[in-house]
């Protein structure tokens, strides 16, 4: 079981996104626009673990409550990890990677050694919103995808804290205490 600790997008920008994955699938290319899911939407992820334990979400409750916060895009950018992935980047401005910081110091103080992907890890995270994703290897290289997508609203705001059960397909909001 994996529990996904992600921030939500404004309205403006997630319609923003979902045309990005609309404009990809109408070509043909990869597109988040493709997972039915109810839970499906335009999120950025902060952390992985393996549980989500009280003392954890009592620390996740701290970090919601700095929300809304106000970023911005940087443009496309492409992975090639295992799979294929290309997604709009967000600035990592010293907001973001201080929430960020908060949101993985909350998940790795109450998680076993070793449970936690190395890509989240602050140093090595790069912050983005999942265009497309597939394990075909250089799916997006050498395609002029720029030029299909939409221009990425200049202001957005980050503004629900969730994590996703991806055992259960359960969501939850990870809301400040009162």
């Amino acid at each position: 079981m994996v529990r996904t600790v992600e921030l939500l997008l404004d309205e403006a920008a997630e319609l923003a996104v979902r045309e990005a994955w609309r404009r990809l699938a109408d070509v043909g290319l990869p597109s988040q626009a493709r997972h039915r899911s109810p839970t499906n939407s335009p999120h950025l992820t902060l952390a992985a673990c393996p549980e989500l334990t009280a003392p954890i979400r009592w620390e996740l409750a701290e970090v919601a409550a700095v929300l809304p916060l106000p970023v911005r895009f940087t443009g496309v950018v492409r992975f090639e990890r295992p799979t294929s992935v290309l997604a709009w980047g967000l600035a990592l401005d010293s907001a973001l990677a201080g929430l960020h910081r908060r949101v993985w110091e909350a998940v790795a103080s109450d998680s076993p050694p070793g449970s936690l992907s190395p890509f989240h890890e602050p140093g090595r995270w790069i912050p983005h919103i999942t265009l497309g994703r597939t394990r075909r290897a250089g799916a997006f290289t050498g395609r002029r995808v720029p030029e299909l997508l939409p221009v990425p609203p200049l202001s957005v705001r980050l503004v629900t804290l969730r994590s996703y059960d991806t055992e259960t397909g359960a969501l939850e909001v990870l809301a400040p205490r009162p």
